[in-house]
This record gives C-alpha cells, sequence and structure tokens, in this order.
C-alpha cells in the first residue's frame, strides 16, 4: 500500500497561503488548458521577434551570460544599465497581451483575501510589462533583488512546465535565512508589501516534472508581470 511519501508533490493538499507580509502562494492557480494558451501566445510572439533586436535571448549580466531566456513584453528588460525601454534600435516593443493584464488582475484580487496589506493595489495596480523567462532542465537564476521598477506594486509570477524552487530571502543581503518553495505547473506567486524587493532566486528545476498538456515538453516558463511606473 502506498505511504504518504511515495505521493507525487501535487497529489498532496496545496491550499493557498500567505508565506509572509505581501507574500502569497496559490497553487494550481491556472488548469492545464489554460497554461498551454499562454505558452502558445508566447510562443507565437516569441517566433515574430527572431532576428529583430527583442529577439527571445540570454541577457547578459556583470561579465557574465544568464542560462535562462527571455523575452520583454510592454516594455523591454535590458541589462548594461538595468532599464526598461520602450523600443531598442527603433523596433516596438511586442505589447503586453490582454490575458496577462486579466491573470495579473485576477490573481491580486484572489492573493488579498489572504493578505490584507495587498488590498490597497487591488483597484490601482496597472499591469505594465512582462518578462516571459524560459528555463531549460539544467539551468537556474541567481539570488537577485528587482529594483529597476520605480513602482512598489507587488511582481505577479506564473510557473508552467517543469517544477521550479524559489528561494525567497530577505530585504537586506542573499544571506540565509532562505525559505524554498516548490512551484509547480499552474502555481502563481504574488510578492509586495514589505518583500517587494525581497532577494529571490531559482537555484533549480526538477526535471521531467512538467505535466502533459501544459505545452511545454521540458523545462520551465515563469512568467512575470510588473506595474514599472509610479
Amino acid at each position: 500500500m502506498p505511504t504518504l511519501f511515495d505521493d507525487p508533490l501535487n497529489s498532496l493538499p496545496r491550499p493557498p497561503r500567505r508565506l509572509r507580509p505581501g507574500v502569497v502562494h496559490l497553487p494550481n492557480f491556472l488548469p492545464l488548458e489554460k497554461q498551454k494558451a499562454l505558452v502558445d501566445q508566447s510562443r507565437d510572439i516569441a517566433r515574430s521577434m527572431v532576428k529583430t533586436p527583442l529577439a527571445m535571448t540570454r541577457p547578459k549580466v556583470g561579465s557574465g551570460q544568464m542560462s535562462v531566456h527571455i523575452l520583454s513584453l510592454g516594455k523591454h528588460w535590458t541589462s548594461n544599465p538595468y532599464r526598461y525601454v520602450d523600443s531598442v534600435d527603433g523596433v516596438p516593443v511586442p505589447p503586453l497581451p490582454a490575458s496577462f493584464v486579466q491573470l495579473a488582475r485576477t490573481a491580486l484580487d484572489t492573493a488579498v483575501s489572504l493578505d490584507d496589506s495587498l488590498r490597497s493595489w487591488s483597484r490601482a495596480y496597472r499591469p505594465e510589462a512582462a518578462l516571459v523567462n524560459f528555463y531549460p532542465p539544467d539551468s537556474s537564476m541567481g539570488m537577485h533583488q528587482d529594483l529597476n521598477e520605480a513602482s512598489e506594486a507587488p511582481v505577479i509570477s506564473l510557473s508552467i512546465g517543469d517544477t521550479g524552487i524559489f528561494r525567497l530571502g530577505n530585504t537586506e543581503n542573499r544571506n540565509k535565512p532562505w525559505d524554498d518553495i516548490p512551484l509547480i505547473s499552474g502555481d502563481l506567486i504574488i510578492f509586495g508589501g514589505p518583500n517587494r524587493r525581497a532577494f529571490h532566486g531559482i537555484p533549480s528545476i526538477e526535471a521531467h516534472t512538467a505535466p502533459a498538456g501544459c505545452g511545454l515538453k521540458e523545462g520551465r516558463i515563469n512568467i512575470t508581470i510588473r506595474q514599472v511606473s509610479l
């Protein structure tokens, strides 16, 4: 007879919860068919940007290069120096799809029932930019802060595909203590309020965990939606 330890992670109870002030985890927020629709939509946009300055790419960060591929929508996030821009070499950034805007607003409305510190944003929130991050199975993202937005509005982050370990630290430095939260395909996490500028990263991806029908055979897509301006 199977024991608790034989069950896959996504068969265990995972209720929505407030992890910290301003940080809410919404497991299974998006069903498979809607995950696939977002993946297909993002893939179509990425294909339309091939051979342009806005093509999905692995950005250079400092003297290195990220292992994650990034596509910018609404506004383009660029490094060296870090900033958001509306166009690159005369090519305008693809607009933020209406489906992304609706996702962000629905997620925030859901999260305020678990954390009242997010309530002030539920009507004022203006989704302006999204980063579609593709993580190959062997990729990761180091601990960092989201500091390039003038706004303190919460970041809304959806996971699709392989399970990613979301590491949430403090607002002062990259040091412990950390909280490691497995984000399964369809999970959504919001971080704002006093933890809006917390250090966070993805130390690892659990290969071969993407569910059939999500739109990805391997790897992980993370869609982060942001309000950039005040």
